[in-house]
C-alpha cells in the first residue's frame, strides 16, 4: 500500500528543475507548531528547525492552537513509544518524531513493552512486524486485552509489503500499516494525526456520553444522525433522508489496501459533507454515507441527491500521493413524509432503494412504497406457523462433529408447506426479514442450548440475510443470546449468500468482527468464482465456502468441472473448508470429491428432514 512512499517524487513543493536539488526531506521552518499550541517552540527545537531546512512561511497552527484562549496552557508534547528491535531503524524513527516535537521512547526488548506502556503512558504505539520472541501482531493482541489499552493507537512500521499480511496486522487491532522505507513527513503526518484524533476523542467523550462528531472526520456520528433522523420522523418534519453508496469498494480496497482505501473515504466523506451542506452527512460504514436533508419537498430531495452524486464524482480525490481517482456513487433517497415508523425503517427504505440505484444510468433512485395490495400479499404470504429443518453436512473423510444446515419452512393454515425460497423474497418484499432471520436463529441458538453436551458436538449452519446483520442491536443480541444460554460460539456457523456479501462487503466485515472473538464461524454458499467473490474469500473473516448448487452437475461436463476446480483452488489457497452441496447421486458424490472438496451435503446422503439424528460417525461416502 505504502511501497512507494520511500521514494522522492515530484509534488508542489519540490523543486524539479534539472539545475535544482530536491527539497531535503526534513520538517520545515516551525513545522513542530503543527502539534503544539504555545507560542514558542520548546527548547533547542526553534534553533533545529531553522538550520535543518530552508527558510519558508511558517506553517499555519491547527485550527485547536487557533481557538484556544490567551494564556492556556500549552498541549503536552505527543508521546510515542517505538517497539523496534532493530536499533537504526529504531533511532531513524525516534530522531523523526523528536524532530516534529514530539517525545519518543524506544524499547528493544518487547518482553518490557507492557511495562513501558505503564510508566510512560504513549499517545502511539510504533509497532514492527518481525521480531525475535513475539511479533508485533500477537503482541498487539497482548496489549488489546488490557481494558485500558483498548483504545491506544497502534501504528505498525514494517518492511513487509505482502498485502495480506496487511489485513492480518489491522484484523490484529491495529490501527494503521506504514511500510518502509517511509519519508519523514509521512511519518510525522501519520503519527500525529492517529494522536490529535486520539485526544480530541478522549476529550470529547463526555464519560459515557456517546460522541455527537467523529473527531476523525469531523462528520457527525452515526449515532447522531440517527438521533435526529428520529426527531425528525417523530415530529413529522418535513424533508428527506438519503443513503450514498460509493461504488466499486471491494475493488478500491483490493488495489490500494486498507489504510489508502480509509484515507480515501475521508476525502469522499468531506467532499459529501461540501455538497450537502447545510444538510447533516454521516458516515454509516466503509463505503457508504447517510444523509438527512431537512425542510425539502420530493422535488428538492431528488434535485440535492443528483448534485451530491455529481460533485462526488466531479471532484479528484487522491488514492495515493500521485495517483488521482474520481469516484461514483449511487443514491437511495426517501421523503419523511412516508411515515417511517422509525430511523431502522427508513434507512432500510434508502438503502434498499440504493440497490435499485445501482442499476440505473443516473445513479439516483427514489424510495417507492410498496403498494398495499402487494403488501398484504407478502404479509398473507408470511401468515404461517415456522417450521424448521436440517440436512447433515458430512465430511468426505469422516469426522468427529455433527453438522446441519438449518432449513426455513412455513406451514400455512391449509397445510401447504412453503420452502425458504418462496418464505424469504415475500419477508424481504414486506419488510419482515429481520424478525424472520431473529426468529430462524433463537431456535438455532435453542437446538445448540439443548445439545450442548451431547456426542459428538453439534454445529449449525444458519443462514442470515445482511440487510439482518446489518441492524445495529443484532449483533449485540446475539452476543447476549450466547452468553446467556452458555453456548460456545463455534457451535454455530452464521451462513451468509454471495449476492448479498458482494454488495455488502463492509458491513459483512464489521458484524464478523463483532462476533470472532465469541467464535462465532462463517461461510459463503453459493460460491461463484470472479474476480470479487475470490477476493471476498481473503477480505472476510471465513472458515467455510458452500459452491453455488449448479456445480452438482460437474460429474458430466468436464468444462464445469475444471470451472470447479478453479474456484476450489482459490478458497483452498485462502485456507476455507469447503463445502458442495445439492448432491443427488454417488457420481456427483466422487466427481465432488475428485476435485477436492471437504464436505458434501445432500441427499444423497441423507434428505431434509425434522430430525437431527443423522449418524456422523459411522457415515461412509
Amino acid at each position: 500500500m505504502h511501497g512507494r512512499e520511500g521514494v522522492s517524487m515530484a509534488t508542489n513543493d519540490t523543486v524539479t528543475s534539472s539545475t535544482r536539488p530536491l527539497r531535503a526531506e526534513t520538517p520545515p521552518a516551525n513545522y513542530w507548531q503543527r502539534w503544539s499550541v504555545g507560542n514558542a517552540a520548546p527548547a533547542g527545537l526553534a534553533a533545529l528547525a531553522s538550520t535543518s531546512a530552508p527558510a519558508q512561511t511558517p506553517t499555519p497552527a491547527p485550527a485547536a492552537a487557533a481557538s484556544a484562549a490567551p494564556g492556556a496552557a500549552p498541549e503536552a508534547p505527543y508521546r510515542v513509544l517505538i517497539v523496534e528491535d532493530d536499533r537504526p531503524q529504531a533511532l531513524f524513527a525516534q530522531s523523526v518524531l523528536h524532530g516534529a516535537g514530539m517525545q519518543a521512547i524506544v524499547q528493544m526488548d518487547v518482553e518490557g513493552v507492557q511495562q513501558a506502556i505503564s510508566e510512560h503512558r504513549p499517545d502511539l504505539v510504533l509497532m514492527d512486524l518481525h521480531m525475535p520472541g513475539l511479533d508485533g501482531m500477537r503482541l498487539t493482541t497482548l496489549i488489546r486485552q488490557n481494558p485500558q489499552q483498548q483504545l491506544l493507537p497502534i501504528v505498525f512500521l514494517t518492511g513487509d509489503m505482502d498485502p495480506e499480511r496487511q489485513f492480518e496486522v489491522l484484523d490484529s487491532g491495529a490501527d494503521d500499516f506504514l511500510t518502509k522505507p517511509i519519508r519523514p513527513r509521512h511519518l510525522v503526518a501519520a503519527v500525529s494525526n492517529r494522536i490529535r484524533r486520539a485526544r480530541q476523542q478522549a476529550q470529547g467523550a463526555g464519560g459515557d456520553a456517546p460522541a455527537l462528531v467523529n473527531p476523525e472526520t469531523g462528520l457527525p456520528t452515526r449515532h447522531n444522525l440517527m438521533l435526529q433522523l428520529t426527531a425528525a420522523l417523530e415530529g413529522n418534519h418535513a424533508g428527506g433522508v438519503m443513503f450514498i453508496e460509493v461504488a466499486s469498494a471491494l475493488g478500491l480496497r483490493e488495489r490500494y489496501g486498507y489504510a489508502a482505501f480509509e484515507r480515501l473515504m475521508v476525502q469522499a466523506g468531506r467532499r459529501l459533507a461540501e455538497a450537502a451542506r447545510p444538510h447533516l452527512l454521516a458516515r454509516l460504514n466503509d463505503n457508504s454515507f447517510l444523509l438527512l436533508a431537512r425542510d425539502l419537498d420530493a422535488a428538492a430531495l431528488d434535485a440535492l441527491a443528483h448534485s451530491v452524486r455529481g460533485s462526488l464524482s466531479a471532484h479528484t480525490l487522491l488514492a495515493r500521493e500521485d495517483e488521482p481517482i474520481h469516484l461514483r456513487c449511487a443514491i437511495g433517497h426517501a421523503s419523511l413524509s412516508h411515515g417511517f415508523r422509525d430511523a431502522g425503517s427508513a434507512l432500510e427504505a434508502v438503502e434498499r432503494a440504493a440497490l435499485q440505484a445501482r442499476l440505473l444510468t443516473d445513479g439516483v433512485a427514489a424510495y417507492q412504497p410498496t403498494e398495499d395490495a402487494t403488501a398484504h400479499e407478502h404479509l398473507a404470504l408470511l401468515d404461517g406457523q415456522i417450521e424448521l429443518a436440517y440436512q447433515p453436512i458430512v465430511a468426505v473423510a469422516g469426522g468427529d462433529t455433527a453438522q446441519y444446515q438449518v432449513l426455513l419452512r412455513l406451514r400455512k393454515s391449509d397445510g401447504t408447506l412453503l420452502s425458504a425460497g418462496q418464505v424469504i423474497p415475500a419477508a424481504e418484499a414486506a419488510g419482515r426479514i429481520a424478525d424472520l432471520d431473529q426468529q430462524v436463529l433463537d431456535h438455532a441458538l435453542g437446538m445448540l442450548h439443548l445439545y450442548q453436551h451431547a456426542t459428538p458436538p453439534m454445529r449449525l449452519f444458519v443462514s442470515q440475510s445482511l440487510r439482518t446483520l446489518a441492524r445495529d442491536s443484532f449483533a449485540e443480541w446475539l452476543l447476549k443470546a450466547l452468553r446467556e444460554r452458555q453456548i460456545p460460539g463455534n457451535g454455530l456457523i452464521v451462513d451468509v449468500r454471495l449476492d448479498d456479501a458482494l454488495v455488502h462487503a463492509a458491513t459483512l466485515q464489521q458484524f464478523c468482527r463483532k462476533l470472532m472473538p465469541a467464535g462465532v464461524q462463517f461461510c459463503l454458499s453459493r460460491f461463484e468464482p470472479g474476480d470479487e467473490a475470490n477476493a471476498l474469500l481473503t477480505q472476510l473473516p471465513l472458515s467455510y465456502v458452500r459452491m453455488a448448487g449448479r456445480f452438482a452437475r460437474s460429474a458430466g461436463d468436464q468444462k464445469l468441472r475444471d470451472e470447479l476446480r478453479l474456484a476450489i483452488d482459490s478458497a483452498r489457497q485462502a485456507g476455507l473448508q469447503i463445502i458442495g452441496q445439492q448432491i443427488e447421486d454417488p457420481q456427483a458424490a466422487a466427481a465432488m470429491w475428485m476435485s477436492g472438496v471437504d464436505f458434501i451435503q445432500g441427499n444423497v446422503v441423507q434428505s431434509v428432514g425434522t430430525e437431527l439424528d443423522f449418524d456422523f460417525q459411522n457415515a461412509v461416502l
